[in-house]
């Protein structure tokens, strides 16, 4: 398994620059947005980095989505199929604030977007130290509300998306 080694500051091994970010929606194309405990008022849809370099996407995805919502893809409620791959990749600049969390010289960002649809209702539980609070709102609105450019680009083409998955 590939992963940097860590810095003398943080025993915690770099982050790889390759993450996910899964936009969770209704059928409804209602978007659970979470907030971020470490900026207060950056709401985003699930996101995270690869463990290994080695690890597939899928499983990042479902591993991310159940550490941040408590949501677990591949239950009875959420199906494995429900997750889709969107084929979308994002490579955009990691904001100077934390950039101290990946090697030395590390600028950049590759993300994969993927879309998880479940059912209205389905319950969240947030992990307390890396989120604070959650809301789900019509897609318009989500778009609005993300910090992330890519992230609010990813649910203004949610309406596309999921009317694709219907007909696949």
């Amino acid at each position: 398994m590939l992963t940097p080694a860590a810095t003398p500051t943080d025993p915690r091994p770099p982050k790889i620059p390759e993450s996910v970010l899964v936009v969770i929606y209704t059928s409804a194309l209602d978007v659970l947005l979470i907030e971020r405990a470490d900026a207060p008022g950056f709401w985003q849809s699930v996101t995270g980095s690869k463990d290994s370099l080695e690890e597939p996407w899928q499983e990042t995805c479902v591993r991310e989505v159940e550490e941040e919502t408590g949501i677990v893809v591949g239950s009875p409620e959420v199906p494995l199929s429900a997750l889709q791959d969107w084929a979308l990749a994002n490579v955009y600049e990691i904001y100077p604030r934390w950039r101290h969390r990946y090697a030395p010289g590390v600028t950049h960002n590759t993300e994969r977007v993927f879309g998880l649809c479940v059912p209205s209702g389905t319950p969240v539980r947030l992990a307390p130290r890396e989120h604070t609070a959650y809301q789900w709102l019509p897609w318009r609105e989500a778009a609005d509300r993300c910090f992330s450019p890519s992230n609010a680009e990813a649910v203004l083409h949610l309406q596309r998306w999921a009317a694709a998955t219907k007909k696949g």
